[in-house]
Formats: structure tokens, sequence, C-alpha cells
């Protein structure tokens, strides 16, 4: 079973629909045994880093994240619900994060922001995630990111300046774009990412 953790911020919904495309069974959960015990957790997220992540501690979110990694669980955070792994997130003054990697999520140096719409990735050569989708566009929506590698696969994309699109680090991955909006290509991710499960 993947879980959708539900702590008040993201497309909780459009993410069940994508994710049951995998055919596993698919639950949206704001309960701590029911989310640690999943095969596969997602934390989505939407709107600014410190709002999310107000709402991810009222859920014991923060804690329920590192226990699963110290569990070796596999987990996929997406767009804001990638950003608050980091360290800290400087919109709206400095937040603290979970701290799974030691980054700062910041403003993109960019003409146009938010940076919306479809973009290409530089998928990192050993990535699982991006296996048979390389050379696909994803669909983005951000103004903050980060722009230091983390974790032990780093994909980058570009807006403005380059930014970290994805990680992947051992039972946790993430995605700066959101892969349920991304069609045929953001469902081949999911599906990649489903069969480490």
């Amino acid at each position: 079973m993947i879980a959708i953790l539900d702590y008040g911020s993201g497309n909780i919904r459009s993410a069940q629909r994508a994710f049951q495309t995998s055919g596993r069974e698919v639950l949206i959960t704001s309960d701590y045994d029911v989310a640690l015990n999943a095969e596969g957790l997602v934390v989505p997220g939407v709107g600014a880093f410190a709002a999310c992540m107000n709402g991810l501690k009222a859920v014991r979110g923060d804690q329920l994240v590192r226990e699963r990694i110290a569990l070796k669980r596999p987990t996929l955070g997406i767009c804001v619900g990638m950003q608050i792994l980091f360290d800290r997130g400087v919109e709206h003054g400095i937040h603290e994060g979970v701290g799974i990697w030691s980054n700062t999520v910041e403003k993109l140096a960019a003409p146009i922001l938010p940076h919306m719409g479809w973009n290409t990735v530089k998928a990192h050569s050993s990535s699982k995630l991006f296996s048979g989708v390389e050379d696909e566009s994803f669909y983005f929506v951000h103004s903050y990111a980060v722009k230091k590698s983390a974790g032990e696969v780093s994909t980058y994309s570009h807006h403005g300046e380059d930014f970290l699109a994805a990680v992947e680090d051992g039972v946790i991955s993430a995605t700066q774009f959101h892969p349920e909006k991304s069609g045929d290509a953001g469902l081949h991710l999911i599906q990649n990412w489903v069969k480490t499960l």
C-alpha cells in the first residue's frame, strides 16, 4: 500500500489518482502508524515553505520521515514536499526544514517567476527515477529551489539558473516538479518509483 500524507498541503486527490495507475492500493492518510507502515509514503506539498512545515509538524510528519528512513522504508517528496526535506528555506524569512539534506531552498534568479510550465531535466546517468524518461519534460510550479547537489543522485533543470529537479538518496527520493501533473512521463516516473518498493 502507498500512503499519501495528508497534512493540509498538496494536490492529494490528483496525486492519489496518478499513483493508483501503478496498480497499488493508494490511501490518503494523516494517521502516523498507517503512514509509517506503508510500503511507500508520498509527501506532497503546495504553497509556502513555512506553511508546509507547520502542517507537517502538526501531524508529526517530520518525525515520520526520519523514522521511515531509519527503518529503510521508501519515501517520495513532491514540490514543496521536496523542499521541506532540506535544512532550511528562505521564503518569507528563514525557516527550518526536516533536515534530511543540508542545503538551503533559495529564490531562483530568473527573469520570470514563478517557474511555471513544462521543462526538461538533465537526468543523472545512474538515476532510477528517470529510467526511460531521461529526455522528457515535466511540469513545474515554483519560485524557490535548491541549487547545490544533494543525496546520492542529483538531477537538474534550468530556469534562469540550474536548480535541483530531483534527488535520489537510498530510500528517500524527491522531485521539484509534479509527476502527477506531468502526463505520461510523470506516470512513468511514478511507476519507476513504485518498482523500488
